[in-house]
């Protein structure tokens, strides 16, 4: 299964965020979207950057309550993983695991085109050892 199918099937939506923004902002964008992560874009749509809720935290429980009007460049991760549509989960799962990261931005023809969490690729991964024990069942029931 390929990193494409995963997004035709969650959808392609992606969150961003400025730069600029605080830490404040940012936890409520989490919020009020429900996700992990927000990417951070440069003016011309490149990524900057990526945010999560753990990014906040760590920073939160570093320097306290004050962190929150730090803005979102200071603490966000820049050196991004990303993943290709034509990628495996299993690659992708790959990465994450590697490099400690829970979110990959999906780049195609050199722009955002979406995101996936480990979540996501597990689940379809789980899908896809789901449906083959399935058909093995299937196949040994009729043999």
């Amino acid at each position: 299964m390929l990193i494409a199918h995963v997004l035709r099937e969650k959808g392609a939506a992606v969150h961003i965020l400025s730069a600029e923004a605080t830490l404040e902002q940012a936890a409520r964008e989490l919020n009020d979207r429900k996700v992990g992560a927000l990417v951070v874009l440069d003016e011309k749509g490149a990524i900057r950057g990526v945010l999560s809720e753990r990014d906040i935290i760590r920073e939160v429980a570093r320097r306290g309550a004050e962190a929150l009007t730090d803005p979102v460049s200071a603490v966000m991760t820049r050196d991004v993983f990303t993943a290709r549509l034509d990628e495996t989960v299993d690659d992708g799962l790959g990465r994450m695991t590697d490099r400690r990261v829970r979110h990959l931005p999906v780049i195609g023809d050199g722009k955002l085109i979406g995101i996936v969490s480990i979540g996501d690729l597990v689940k379809h991964r789980i899908a896809a050892v789901e449906a083959e024990a399935a058909a093995m069942q299937a196949y040994i029931a009729t043999h």
